[in-house]
């Protein structure tokens, strides 16, 4: 009886434990890391880069796990070394993902689909090029369109289609 009651205190602890650890890990924001590299995530941080740098943000709205134009795009064009390239000379890259078999946190979420209603994007792979602002006494981002633009097969065109919305920027 005694090892019967050892046996299952020792249980108890330990699904105690591994209970807690669930249990602290659930109350930790979670760190969502983009789905390319060199990509990220939060707009405040695109924001700040971008005032930093000069640069516009380029936003990729995107299905990353279930969106087979994403994933083309992703293979055919930001994976690719040229664009990595091009991208860090010319552009902040904020990604802005709608998954539908993993979860985001709660606030990255929110943050997403309030962009993708300030843009108007009913589809997915979509990339939109601004400018963007915190308003002072508001606190609420204004946004400078610059263009829009999908699924481009090469490093090329896209990157050509972009440059044209960046050199409206300068004008």
């Amino acid at each position: 009886m005694l090892q019967m009651l050892l046996k299952n205190s020792r249980f108890l602890s330990l699904t105690f434990v591994v209970c807690l650890a669930i249990s602290a890990c659930a109350q930790k924001p979670a760190v969502n890391k983009a789905e390319n590299e060199g990509w990220i995530t939060s707009l405040d941080e695109a924001v700040a880069l971008s005032k930093k740098s000069g640069k516009p943000i380029m936003a990729n709205f995107t299905g990353s796990d279930w969106c087979g134009w994403c994933k083309r795009l992703t293979s055919a064009v930001f994976s690719k070394d040229e664009f990595k390239t091009w991208a860090s000379k010319n552009v902040v890259l904020l990604e802005l993902d709608f998954p539908r078999f993993k979860q985001l946190p709660t606030e990255l979420r929110n943050q997403n689909q309030a962009l993708q209603q300030q843009f108007q994007v009913g589809g997915f792979p979509t990339i939109w090029v601004f400018d963007a602002a915190q308003n002072k006494s508001t606190k609420q981002f204004e946004f400078t369109q610059l263009g829009r633009t999908g699924y481009k097969p090469t490093v090329a065109e896209f990157t050509t289609d972009v440059d044209q919305m960046i050199a409206r920027r300068k004008k």
